[in-house]
């Protein structure tokens, strides 16, 4: 393994994780590296541009078409038949580019016709009456709670949240993109309204945020998160195969400030890896956030015990990394789609969710190009480990002289390895015979407490009943009775 005398450490520059508008917010990959305010206005902009174009071929082609019947009023009569035929084959295809760019335009083509609409809520909606789960029904009964200390606010509030459930009902046959826009667009209008007509503090207001992303994203993750109309599935697959492949990938290569020799630091990058895998059984966008940022302090813990000092930006993006190439989370890319598209945007825009979420999709996108460069090795090297044909060596290069014998190197390799296995085996065998201790310790103390309550209720074994037979036996005043009738014959 050849290495640069001087490594050269994973470096990210605090602005490049900031919006490239310059809006002064966090930016994100999946938003071509704007933050969520920014983005919806430049995909708002795309889609009005698309819009006018489409209008715009819809007219060409009517006018087209509009010349080619004016010049065919001049045919002779022989060519009618004939242009009949391409005059109606000119119409159909007019005719459908005009009406799919009408579909486009028109409500009716995302929901139906105002008849259909008509008959479906007039039948009874199946997320209605389908046994809730015990979390979602919780969570209905939270979501309640904390809106009666709100009287007619939490009313209002509770309404439009019915209401934006019901609607989505109806469009889940939209895009995912088109169904986050229509869930960021409801964050909006609450958060806008109830700080204009409610007057309610900026504070309160993240709250009730809070309690409202939690009650609808509950209701609505089976069928928003993951879906099979996106290719998340097909990333999350991609993103554990490249991960696996990376096994190999030591702290040394990304120069990680972190020495899990010490206890301490060895359980911190535990429930750093333990946090980042538990993302995955959240429901609530804020709760997978919670766990990034769980992770996240874990990591800065680790480095500064570590290093003895606290812990900077530099050091904590490649011991990130490290942490999700160690962890491999399941389901990463999917987790990462449904926090970008389902998250209230103020706390991926600002505060330490949204910094720390940032950094995770940057840490996501350095695993999905790394190469050798990144990892300051041959690109000999890194093929021959990427394929599993040999393991980098735990020995740096530099401790050899350049005319050492190959020979020699390979016996302290092998020298080395049996050490670490030998460290193992001893490490084994003690944790092996701790355990059995405590094994006997245990059953010594169950026996002896079954003694001390024997010995403190002894078990008093009484006779058993005496027969029915002699059930006066015992009666003392038997010789005060009368003699017992005695049959007498009488001769007849």
């Amino acid at each position: 393994m050849s290495l640069k005398s001087e490594r050269r450490g994973i470096h990210v520059d605090q602005s490049e994780l900031l919006c490239k508008k310059g809006c002064g917010y966090y930016g994100n990959p999946a938003w071509q590296g704007f933050c969520s305010k920014c983005w919806r206005e430049e995909y708002h902009k795309a889609r009005q541009k698309q819009i006018q174009e489409d209008w715009e071929l819809a007219e060409r082609l009517q006018r087209e078409e509009e010349e080619a019947f004016a010049s065919s009023q001049t045919s002779q009569g022989a060519q009618s038949l004939t242009f009949s035929k391409f005059e109606e084959k000119k119409t159909n295809e007019k005719t459908r580019k005009v009406t799919t760019v009408k579909k486009f335009f028109s409500a009716s083509s995302r929901v139906g016709s105002k008849k259909a609409e008509i008959q479906e809520a007039k039948a009874p909606s199946p997320s209605i009456n389908r046994q809730t789960s015990i979390e979602t029904d919780r969570v209905s009964k939270e979501f309640i709670e904390f809106l009666k200390t709100f009287h007619k606010t939490g009313q209002e509030i509770y309404k439009q949240t019915k209401m934006f459930l019901e609607a989505m009902h109806y469009k889940r046959d939209l895009s995912i993109e088109e169904q986050s826009e229509c869930t960021q667009d409801f964050y909006q209008n609450v958060a806008e309204r109830m700080q204009t007509r409610g007057k309610v503090p900026p504070e309160r207001v993240e709250k009730i945020m809070d309690q409202i992303e939690k009650y609808i994203m509950t209701r609505l993750y089976k069928y928003v998160f993951c879906p099979e109309t996106t290719d998340d599935e097909k990333k999350d697959l991609a993103v554990q195969k490249r991960i696996r492949a990376l096994h190999w990938v030591t702290p040394q290569m990304l120069c990680v400030p972190v020495n899990e020799e010490i206890p301490e630091v060895s359980d911190m990058v535990v429930k750093a890896i333990t946090d980042i895998i538990e993302m995955d059984s959240k429901r609530v966008p804020r709760d997978k956030l919670a766990c990034i940022t769980k992770c996240s302090k874990h990591i800065f813990n680790a480095i500064k015990v570590t290093k003895d000092e606290p812990a900077s930006a530099d050091d904590f993006l490649p011991t990130l990394i490290y942490i999700v190439l160690k962890g491999n989370p399941p389901r990463l890319q999917s987790n990462i789609q449904y926090i970008t598209r389902f998250c209230n945007p103020s706390r991926l825009m600002s505060g330490e969710d949204g910094y720390y979420f940032t950094n995770l999709c940057c840490a996501v996108t350095f695993i999905e190009k790394l190469d050798a460069q990144s990892l300051n090795l041959s690109q000999e090297d890194f093929d021959r480990y990427m394929s599993g044909q040999t393991s980098p060596r735990k020995q740096e290069s530099e401790n050899w002289s350049p005319d050492a014998c190959l020979g020699v190197k390979q016996m302290y390799k092998n020298l080395d390895l049996l050490s670490q296995l030998n460290e193992r085996q001893e490490r084994i065998m003690n944790e092996a015979k701790k355990l059995e201790k405590d094994l006997i310790d245990w059953t010594d103390g169950i026996a002896k407490k079954v003694q001390d309550i024997v010995e403190k209720c002894p078990l008093e074994i009484k006779p058993p009943n005496q027969s029915l037979a002699a059930i006066d036996s015992e009666n003392v005043e038997n010789d005060k009775l009368p003699p017992p009738l005695q049959p007498q014959v009488y001769a007849g």
